[in-house]
């Protein structure tokens, strides 16, 4: 598919199909410095197709292959995105998304405000940035990589935009559509408390299941307890 954001860059996608005629499509979107392709996301898709929901895995602007630059991304300008990937699907299709770590904390905010999202789901979802910056980013300086990763400087725009936003919490009651946080025991880099502060806040139509031992990104085990959470969940009628 397609898509093109508010700058005009192209946001890279990997449509994966459902069962031929059907409406319902997830939309998955990663964490910072990551990318579309990853296990997980992947395993995720493939799960979907197999209960007959098509699925879209989009990489930010300026993260993969996606264009922009990296310097840029901030959740501020994702939300932006993922309303330019909510344009390109139309109004045919009945929309999920799966947001994980900070993709999680840009599903929030742009489902508390947009309607076309008909069911959330937060894996690991970072909920507290401004706190998440200081202590996981905080001993790095502007232009150093971020987790070892040279293409993925930090930048002031993400300090500025993480420490503006302070915390999405405020958006979690704003959420009226049916609403899904998963979140590892054992996650290092966004600690479990995010994800029950969000469900504290949440007024309704909320679930929150907590995963034993599993870790951030859904390693080992942890990729078949979050499978089985999240695909039957996402495919009920």
């Amino acid at each position: 598919m397609w898509i093109r954001n508010q700058e005009g860059e192209r946001i890279a996608n990997t449509w994966v199909p459902g069962t031929p005629g059907g409406r319902d499509v997830v939309v998955i979107g990663h964490g910072v410095t990551s990318d579309k392709e990853r296990p997980w996301s992947e395993h995720l898709s493939k799960r979907l197709a197999q209960g007959g929901v098509a699925s879209i895995r989009i990489a930010w602007s300026g993260n993969g292959e996606s264009e922009g630059s990296f310097e840029d991304s901030t959740i501020t300008k994702e939300v932006h995105d993922l309303g330019a990937v909510l344009d390109a699907l139309g109004e045919t299709w009945s929309v999920s998304f799966v947001g994980h770590s900070m993709g999680a904390a840009v599903g929030m905010r742009r489902a508390a405000a947009d309607p076309r999202i008909r069911r959330l789901v937060s894996l690991a979802g970072m909920v507290h940035t401004r706190q998440f910056m200081d202590s996981y980013f905080g001993h790095l300086k502007v232009g150093q990589s971020m987790l070892d990763k040279p293409h993925c400087p930090l930048s002031a725009k993400l300090v500025d935009d993480l420490h503006e936003i302070e915390s999405v919490v405020g958006d979690a009651p704003k959420i009226a559509v049916p609403w899904l946080i998963v979140h590892g025991t054992q996650d290092n880099v966004v600690p479990i408390a995010h994800a029950r502060d969000a469900y504290a806040a949440a007024q309704e139509h909320v679930e929150l299941i907590e995963l034993d031992g599993t870790d951030h990104s859904f390693t080992g085990a942890g990729l078949a307890q979050m499978l089985d959470a999240v695909v039957p969940w996402l495919c009920m009628p």
